[in-house]
């Protein structure tokens, strides 16, 4: 498998999951708001900070048509385009974005939807770029995006396995750019009997690519989850506060929700540890307190054991209890006190 990494922070298996905050259009419209969010997502424990790139007219267009209008969801009622427009994160912000978040020391990437939207990122140096769900069956802006060799991460939202063989072909078949799936669900937000996490170790052996997860679910159990059955990436949207609204503020989390998270999905990944049976160091100190043989009367040399005189408890120090059957009925080979644990010498051949 390639070596991954975005900035200098290598992601994988053998390092805690990579965490970003995906800012969508939960800056409404205010560039200050934008910085203050990446100042938020630096603050929470957020390793990358990620914007979606486009326009409302690079994304769709202005049209009456009925295909052209939101009929469900949190965006019922509005049309395609009047969406965008409000979501969008404009152009020029994004030098201001990129070198504010490169002086606070964030990683700070984006979805782009369009090749003009790859040729801006590129201006600005972008380490990676994020394939959003809707745009994995766009074939010609994936192989735009991987012929530049950087890391590419694809979501996989209402994706079918073919759909995302198609586009892991793509990649490969350009230039093998560093590739991370993300399992997703495109629903916003996501109830969580709709998660099917059990996809992700699937994901990740169907197309021998490491595999994390894109979130909308509300709050923080899904992801943490996600990190015990192998996920290397979590992506959750992030606002400063649901209450002061934005497109994507219902299924976003608060700083304080995002920093529980990142520090649960971190010691989740810490738990999973190896494949072991040895004593840990924290359990040495509880051994003796395991089951063993003692004798619980005073025994005279030549006394049979019996279950009068020897019984199983607590500490271990002496045999273990699985050899109570083998003592019973022999005798003792010197004189034993109340209260010694039990050892072969005292038992006669």
């Amino acid at each position: 498998m390639t070596k991954y990494e975005i900035a200098g922070r290598q992601i994988g298996p053998d390092h805690p999951p990579y965490m970003i905050a995906e800012m969508s259009g939960n800056h409404k419209g205010d560039i200050n708001r934008a910085i203050a969010l990446i100042n938020a997502a630096k603050a929470s424990g957020a390793d990358a900070v990620k914007l979606q790139t486009y326009t409302a007219d690079t994304i769709t267009i202005d049209s009456d048509r009925p295909e052209f209008q939101i009929t469900e969801g949190p965006w019922q009622g509005r049309s395609l385009h009047n969406l965008y427009e409000e979501a969008h994160t404009p152009w020029d912000w994004h030098e201001k974005l990129f070198r504010h978040a490169a002086d606070i020391g964030i990683t700070i990437f984006s979805s782009p939807f369009d090749p003009t939207a790859v040729d801006l990122l590129e201006e600005l140096h972008a380490p990676a770029y994020k394939i959003a769900s809707f745009e994995i069956v766009d074939i010609p802006l994936i192989k735009h995006v991987a012929r530049l060799g950087k890391p590419m991460i694809l979501s996989t939202g209402m994706a079918s396995l073919g759909d995302i063989g198609d586009a892991v072909a793509a990649v490969r078949e350009t230039a093998n750019s560093p590739m991370i799936l993300l399992h997703c669900t495109s629903g916003y937000p996501t109830p969580p009997e709709d998660c099917d996490l059990n996809t992700i170790p699937h994901l990740a052996d169907s197309f021998g690519a490491m595999a994390g997860l894109s979130d909308h679910t509300e709050g923080v159990a899904v992801p943490i989850a996600a990190v015990t059955l192998g996920a290397v990436i979590i992506e959750k949207h992030f606002t400063l506060s649901r209450a002061e609204g934005g497109v994507d503020a219902d299924f976003s989390l608060e700083p304080e929700e995002f920093r529980v998270m990142a520090d649960a999905c971190k010691t989740a990944w810490s738990a999973l540890g190896h494949i072991g049976y040895e004593i840990k160091s924290s359990e040495a100190g509880c051994k003796q307190s395991r089951r063993s043989l003692y004798a619980v009367a005073d025994i005279s040399a030549g006394d049979v054991f019996s279950d009068k005189n020897v019984r199983s408890i607590r500490p271990g120090l002496g045999l273990a209890p699985k050899y109570f059957p083998d003592v019973l009925g022999q005798v003792a080979a010197r004189d034993i006190k109340r209260g010694e644990p039990l050892n072969w010498h005292m038992v006669s051949e």
